[in-house]
Protein backbone atom coordinates (compact mmCIF):
# COMPACT_ATOMS: atom_id res chain seq x y z
CA UNK A 1 0.00 0.00 0.00
CA UNK A 2 1.39 3.51 -0.97
CA UNK A 3 1.63 5.82 1.53
CA UNK A 4 -1.50 8.41 1.44
CA UNK A 5 -1.50 11.42 -0.33
CA UNK A 6 -1.52 14.94 1.47
CA UNK A 7 -4.77 16.91 1.17
CA UNK A 8 -3.61 18.92 -1.10
CA UNK A 9 -2.42 16.86 -3.70
CA UNK A 10 -5.68 14.30 -3.69
CA UNK A 11 -7.97 17.76 -3.82
CA UNK A 12 -5.96 18.89 -7.04
CA UNK A 13 -5.80 15.14 -8.62
CA UNK A 14 -9.51 15.60 -9.93
CA UNK A 15 -8.48 18.80 -12.73
CA UNK A 16 -6.61 15.38 -14.42
CA UNK A 17 -9.51 13.21 -14.22
CA UNK A 18 -12.87 15.23 -15.08
CA UNK A 19 -13.48 12.82 -18.23
CA UNK A 20 -13.66 9.89 -15.51
CA UNK A 21 -15.97 12.53 -12.95
CA UNK A 22 -18.27 13.04 -15.87
CA UNK A 23 -18.51 9.58 -16.91
CA UNK A 24 -18.50 7.82 -13.71
CA UNK A 25 -19.98 9.62 -11.09
CA UNK A 26 -23.80 9.61 -10.41
CA UNK A 27 -26.68 12.51 -10.65
CA UNK A 28 -28.72 13.61 -7.94
CA UNK A 29 -31.93 12.77 -7.40
CA UNK A 30 -34.55 15.69 -8.29
CA UNK A 31 -36.42 14.94 -4.58
CA UNK A 32 -32.72 16.15 -3.01
CA UNK A 33 -32.73 19.40 -4.62
CA UNK A 34 -36.70 20.11 -3.80
CA UNK A 35 -35.71 19.79 -0.26
CA UNK A 36 -32.89 21.50 -0.59
CA UNK A 37 -33.78 24.76 -2.12
CA UNK A 38 -36.36 27.09 -0.71
CA UNK A 39 -39.10 28.28 -3.03
CA UNK A 40 -38.26 31.31 -3.37
CA UNK A 41 -34.76 31.07 -3.98
CA UNK A 42 -33.81 32.58 -7.78
CA UNK A 43 -29.93 33.13 -7.37
CA UNK A 44 -27.98 30.11 -7.07
CA UNK A 45 -24.32 29.20 -6.30
CA UNK A 46 -23.01 25.73 -6.72
CA UNK A 47 -19.58 25.77 -4.73
CA UNK A 48 -16.78 23.08 -5.79
CA UNK A 49 -19.17 22.01 -8.79
CA UNK A 50 -16.76 19.83 -10.94
CA UNK A 51 -18.45 18.76 -13.75
CA UNK A 52 -21.45 20.22 -13.15
CA UNK A 53 -23.85 17.44 -11.95
CA UNK A 54 -25.54 19.12 -9.83
CA UNK A 55 -25.36 22.14 -11.85
CA UNK A 56 -27.35 20.86 -14.56
CA UNK A 57 -30.08 20.50 -12.70
CA UNK A 58 -30.31 24.22 -11.06
CA UNK A 59 -30.11 25.09 -14.65
CA UNK A 60 -33.16 22.61 -16.06
CA UNK A 61 -35.16 24.75 -13.42
CA UNK A 62 -34.26 28.12 -14.78
CA UNK A 63 -32.47 29.23 -11.88
CA UNK A 64 -30.43 32.34 -12.19
CA UNK A 65 -26.54 29.77 -11.28
CA UNK A 66 -23.24 30.46 -11.09
CA UNK A 67 -20.57 27.79 -10.29
CA UNK A 68 -17.55 27.75 -8.67
CA UNK A 69 -14.88 25.51 -9.21
CA UNK A 70 -11.06 25.35 -8.16
CA UNK A 71 -9.91 22.43 -10.76
CA UNK A 72 -9.25 24.02 -14.40
CA UNK A 73 -10.07 20.68 -15.88
CA UNK A 74 -12.99 20.21 -14.05
CA UNK A 75 -13.73 24.07 -14.78
CA UNK A 76 -13.18 23.09 -19.07
CA UNK A 77 -15.69 19.78 -18.53
CA UNK A 78 -18.38 21.77 -16.99
CA UNK A 79 -18.11 24.42 -19.53
CA UNK A 80 -18.50 21.54 -22.58
CA UNK A 81 -21.12 20.24 -20.71
CA UNK A 82 -23.12 23.61 -19.98
CA UNK A 83 -21.37 26.42 -22.28
CA UNK A 84 -24.63 29.20 -21.34
CA UNK A 85 -23.61 28.91 -17.68
CA UNK A 86 -21.79 31.14 -15.70
CA UNK A 87 -18.59 29.27 -14.11
CA UNK A 88 -16.03 31.03 -12.39
CA UNK A 89 -12.34 29.89 -10.58
CA UNK A 90 -12.55 29.60 -7.08
CA UNK A 91 -13.43 27.65 -3.83
CA UNK A 92 -14.98 27.77 -0.41
CA UNK A 93 -12.93 29.70 0.88
CA UNK A 94 -12.52 32.41 -1.43
CA UNK A 95 -15.81 33.21 -3.52
CA UNK A 96 -15.58 35.38 -6.53
CA UNK A 97 -19.04 37.10 -5.87
CA UNK A 98 -20.10 39.82 -4.40
CA UNK A 99 -21.82 39.87 -0.48
CA UNK A 100 -25.05 38.80 -0.84
CA UNK A 101 -25.23 37.97 -4.28
CA UNK A 102 -27.35 34.79 -3.82
CA UNK A 103 -30.38 33.15 -1.96
CA UNK A 104 -28.77 30.09 -1.69
CA UNK A 105 -25.40 28.26 -1.39
CA UNK A 106 -24.82 24.39 -2.60
CA UNK A 107 -22.29 22.24 -2.04
CA UNK A 108 -22.39 18.51 -3.68
CA UNK A 109 -19.78 16.18 -2.97
CA UNK A 110 -17.74 18.86 -1.86
CA UNK A 111 -18.33 20.60 1.80
CA UNK A 112 -16.10 17.76 2.49
CA UNK A 113 -12.70 19.32 1.01
CA UNK A 114 -13.62 22.55 2.45
CA UNK A 115 -11.66 24.64 5.56
CA UNK A 116 -15.42 25.00 7.44
CA UNK A 117 -13.22 28.18 9.80
CA UNK A 118 -12.85 29.78 6.55
CA UNK A 119 -15.40 28.89 4.67
CA UNK A 120 -18.39 29.46 6.93
CA UNK A 121 -18.05 32.73 6.83
CA UNK A 122 -17.13 33.46 3.60
CA UNK A 123 -20.63 31.13 2.54
CA UNK A 124 -22.64 34.05 4.73
CA UNK A 125 -21.04 36.93 3.07
CA UNK A 126 -22.31 35.95 -0.29
CA UNK A 127 -26.05 35.15 0.56
CA UNK A 128 -28.58 37.00 1.21
CA UNK A 129 -30.03 37.87 4.80
CA UNK A 130 -32.42 34.54 5.20
CA UNK A 131 -30.38 32.76 2.58
CA UNK A 132 -30.16 28.92 2.64
CA UNK A 133 -26.88 27.18 2.80
CA UNK A 134 -27.42 23.17 1.37
CA UNK A 135 -24.94 20.19 2.08
CA UNK A 136 -25.22 17.02 -0.23
CA UNK A 137 -23.58 13.71 -0.96
CA UNK A 138 -24.36 10.55 -2.71
CA UNK A 139 -23.83 7.60 -0.24
CA UNK A 140 -23.80 3.87 -1.47
CA UNK A 141 -26.17 2.01 -0.01
CA UNK A 142 -23.71 -0.58 1.67
CA UNK A 143 -26.74 -2.48 3.45
CA UNK A 144 -27.35 -4.14 0.01
CA UNK A 145 -24.64 -7.28 0.07
CA UNK A 146 -22.75 -6.42 -2.99
CA UNK A 147 -22.32 -3.04 -2.42
CA UNK A 148 -20.89 -3.55 0.78
CA UNK A 149 -18.05 -5.88 -0.68
CA UNK A 150 -17.79 -3.22 -3.23
CA UNK A 151 -17.22 -0.73 -0.25
CA UNK A 152 -14.63 -3.27 1.66
CA UNK A 153 -12.57 -3.35 -1.93
CA UNK A 154 -12.11 -0.16 -2.43
CA UNK A 155 -11.90 0.66 1.70
CA UNK A 156 -8.71 -1.62 1.64
CA UNK A 157 -7.37 1.45 -1.00
CA UNK A 158 -8.85 4.26 1.20
CA UNK A 159 -7.40 3.09 4.29
CA UNK A 160 -11.10 2.93 5.91
CA UNK A 161 -11.50 6.97 5.53
CA UNK A 162 -14.70 8.08 7.17
CA UNK A 163 -15.82 9.43 3.80
CA UNK A 164 -14.88 8.66 0.58
CA UNK A 165 -12.49 11.58 -0.31
CA UNK A 166 -12.98 13.11 3.17
CA UNK A 167 -10.11 15.43 3.93
CA UNK A 168 -11.00 16.48 7.64
CA UNK A 169 -12.50 13.07 9.59
CA UNK A 170 -14.43 15.69 12.15
CA UNK A 171 -16.35 17.02 9.13
CA UNK A 172 -17.95 14.24 6.81
CA UNK A 173 -21.57 13.52 5.40
CA UNK A 174 -22.49 11.86 8.29
CA UNK A 175 -21.21 15.01 10.68
CA UNK A 176 -20.73 17.91 8.32
CA UNK A 177 -19.05 21.35 10.41
CA UNK A 178 -20.88 25.02 9.83
CA UNK A 179 -22.13 26.37 13.10
CA UNK A 180 -22.72 30.15 13.49
CA UNK A 181 -23.69 32.43 12.17
CA UNK A 182 -26.40 29.73 10.55
CA UNK A 183 -29.03 27.97 12.27
CA UNK A 184 -28.86 24.12 12.88
CA UNK A 185 -28.11 21.81 10.33
CA UNK A 186 -31.75 19.97 9.26
CA UNK A 187 -30.99 16.14 7.60
CA UNK A 188 -33.29 14.49 4.76
CA UNK A 189 -32.44 11.45 3.34
CA UNK A 190 -33.72 10.59 -0.71
CA UNK A 191 -33.16 6.42 -1.51
CA UNK A 192 -32.79 5.91 -5.28
CA UNK A 193 -31.33 3.76 -7.72
CA UNK A 194 -29.03 4.66 -10.36
CA UNK A 195 -28.69 2.18 -13.10
CA UNK A 196 -25.65 2.31 -14.93
CA UNK A 197 -23.46 -0.39 -17.48
CA UNK A 198 -20.44 -1.99 -15.45
CA UNK A 199 -17.60 0.51 -18.00
CA UNK A 200 -19.48 2.98 -16.09
CA UNK A 201 -19.29 1.77 -12.81
CA UNK A 202 -15.62 1.46 -12.99
CA UNK A 203 -15.19 4.53 -13.66
CA UNK A 204 -16.70 5.86 -10.74
CA UNK A 205 -14.11 4.12 -8.90
CA UNK A 206 -11.61 5.16 -10.89
CA UNK A 207 -12.62 8.40 -10.44
CA UNK A 208 -12.12 8.47 -6.73
CA UNK A 209 -8.80 11.00 -5.70
CA UNK A 210 -7.09 7.84 -3.86
CA UNK A 211 -7.76 5.94 -6.78
CA UNK A 212 -6.67 8.45 -9.36
CA UNK A 213 -3.39 9.30 -7.10
CA UNK A 214 -2.64 5.15 -7.00
CA UNK A 215 0.37 3.97 -9.24
CA UNK A 216 -1.01 2.27 -12.51
CA UNK A 217 -0.66 -1.52 -11.84
CA UNK A 218 -2.01 -0.75 -8.35
CA UNK A 219 -5.05 1.10 -10.28
CA UNK A 220 -5.64 -1.64 -12.66
CA UNK A 221 -5.61 -4.52 -9.53
CA UNK A 222 -8.15 -2.47 -7.66
CA UNK A 223 -10.74 -2.01 -10.76
CA UNK A 224 -10.28 -5.79 -11.99
CA UNK A 225 -11.52 -6.86 -8.44
CA UNK A 226 -14.41 -4.84 -9.01
CA UNK A 227 -15.22 -6.31 -12.86
CA UNK A 228 -14.77 -9.51 -11.18
CA UNK A 229 -17.06 -8.98 -8.52
CA UNK A 230 -19.66 -7.65 -10.35
CA UNK A 231 -19.25 -10.28 -12.55
CA UNK A 232 -19.37 -13.14 -10.19
CA UNK A 233 -21.87 -11.81 -7.52
CA UNK A 234 -25.76 -13.28 -7.88
CA UNK A 235 -27.35 -9.69 -7.82
CA UNK A 236 -25.14 -8.59 -10.77
CA UNK A 237 -23.74 -10.84 -12.69
CA UNK A 238 -24.83 -11.12 -16.49
CA UNK A 239 -26.71 -7.85 -16.46
CA UNK A 240 -25.91 -5.21 -18.89
CA UNK A 241 -26.90 -2.46 -16.65
CA UNK A 242 -25.92 -2.79 -12.73
CA UNK A 243 -28.58 -0.92 -10.44
CA UNK A 244 -26.74 0.81 -7.61
CA UNK A 245 -28.76 1.71 -4.78
CA UNK A 246 -28.03 5.49 -3.33
CA UNK A 247 -28.80 7.18 -0.34
CA UNK A 248 -28.67 10.93 -0.81
CA UNK A 249 -27.75 12.63 2.15
CA UNK A 250 -29.29 16.42 2.50
CA UNK A 251 -28.44 18.81 5.12
CA UNK A 252 -29.63 22.23 5.00
CA UNK A 253 -29.44 25.87 7.76
CA UNK A 254 -30.24 29.51 6.88
CA UNK A 255 -28.40 32.51 7.48
CA UNK A 256 -30.32 34.62 9.59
Amino acid sequence: MTDRPSRAIRAASFGSAAGLYERGRPPYPPAALDWLLPPTARRVLDVGAGTGKLTRLLVARGLDVVAVEPADGMRAELTRVLPGTRVLAGSAEQIPLADGAVDAVLFAQAWHWADPVRAVPEVARVLSPGGTLGLVWNERDERVGWVAELGRIIGETREDDPNEDSTDEDNTSDHPRVGPPFSPLERHDVPWIHRREVRELLDMVASRSYVILLPPDERQTLLDRVRRLVETDPATAGQAEISLPYVTQCWRCRRP
